[in-house]
């Protein structure tokens, strides 16, 4: 009898143990993370406003956790190609994705997505975020964004507004005005911002809708004139543009943001890891005014916080593709 009690109090013992060791593993992981360099992949071309937060995110990440992180830049697809390679791999904390709301408009946009956002990813955390403006060559008659809309509606399909390119979120943002207000133009998507820019300056689309980080320097320098920001506060840059909330229109903040996410099973000890750093750096005062420079709002909100904002971002979206009919890419 009192052997079987030993062996039954040895069984427990084994187990309890086993358990204890299963429960402790993210934390021992996460006690050497990283113990080799981390790859950071930007799903887009060099030189953008994601590849360029993300890089000197990585600077600051490799001099506290003392191992490199790297970027790599996957262009193609409006960015699934790399956000789908990050999908697929290891939940180890070795390789992140650095996303802009490409990640929360392409599964409404595209007929394929190789990812489910919220199954595939754990969100981390929004670095920082850019709003979208409405913008207007210096020479065009509306002096505010109630002057621009009333022209419009007094004017139905004679005006054009440019966007950076179809699926964007300031093409969306023109949509979503539309929509909104009952308003009736041309919308011309242009291949990026920089042609936008050209279009806009030289008058030939004397309207437009961008991320305020894609045109800062125009705008800075007077170059064009901003009506209103897509964002619920007023920008330190810009104090004296008002927001579409405080001309009328409401419900519409828009942005395009930066956001840190790692594939599902990535240890919490690890995400939250991730999430404390980037978000202290973020706030260093050199790194958000360099952010700040670039048009970004820096953020570094909770996982919990960030993953309900993908979500309301993706049903938001969602809802404006499928009013708005737009054909799927």
């Amino acid at each position: 009898m009192a052997m079987k009690k030993l062996v039954t109090s040895l069984m427990l013992l084994a187990g309890l143990a086993f358990l204890l060791a299963f429960a402790s593993a993210p934390r021992v992981q996460a006690a050497n993370y990283p113990d080799h360099p981390v790859k950071i992949i930007v799903p887009f071309p060099a030189g953008g406003i994601t590849d360029v937060v993300t890089r000197l995110i990585a600077q600051h990440l490799s001099q506290r956790l003392g191992r490199q992180f790297f970027i790599e830049d996957i262009g193609g697809a409006g960015g699934n190609i790399g956000m789908g390679q990050v999908a697929h791999a290891a939940g180890d904390g070795y390789t992140i994705l650095s996303a802009s709301s490409s990640i929360v408009v392409n599964p409404s946009l595209y007929k394929n997505v190789p990812f489910d956002v919220l199954k595939d990813f754990i969100p981390v955390t929004k670095a920082g975020a850019t709003p979208n403006a409405w913008l207007v060559n210096n020479d065009f008659p509306a002096e505010t964004m109630q002057d621009l809309v009333r022209l419009l509606k007094a004017n139905p399909g004679k005006y054009s507004v440019a966007s950076p390119g179809t699926g964007t979120t300031p093409s969306l943002s023109i949509e979503m005005l539309k929509q909104d207000l009952g308003v009736d133009f041309v919308t011309v998507p242009f291949t990026g911002g920089a042609p936008l820019n050209t279009s806009l300056l030289g008058g030939f689309t004397p309207i437009a809708n961008s991320a305020f980080g894609n045109v800062a320097p125009l705008i800075l320098q007077g170059k064009v004139r901003t009506l209103a920001i897509a964002s619920k506060q007023r920008l330190e840059a810009l104090p004296n543009v008002p927001t579409l909330e405080e001309v009328g229109i409401k419900g519409e903040e828009a942005e395009t943001m930066t956001g840190i996410f790692v594939p599902a099973g990535t240890p919490v000890a690890v995400v939250d890891l991730l999430q404390k750093n980037i978000a202290e750096i973020v706030r260093m005062p050199d790194v958000r005014a360099k952010m700040l420079s670039f048009g970004i709002i820096p953020d570094g909100d909770t996982p919990a916080d960030f993953t309900q904002y993908v979500k309301d971002e993706i049903a938001k979206w969602k809802r404006v593709i499928e009013v708005g009919k737009i054909d799927k890419i």
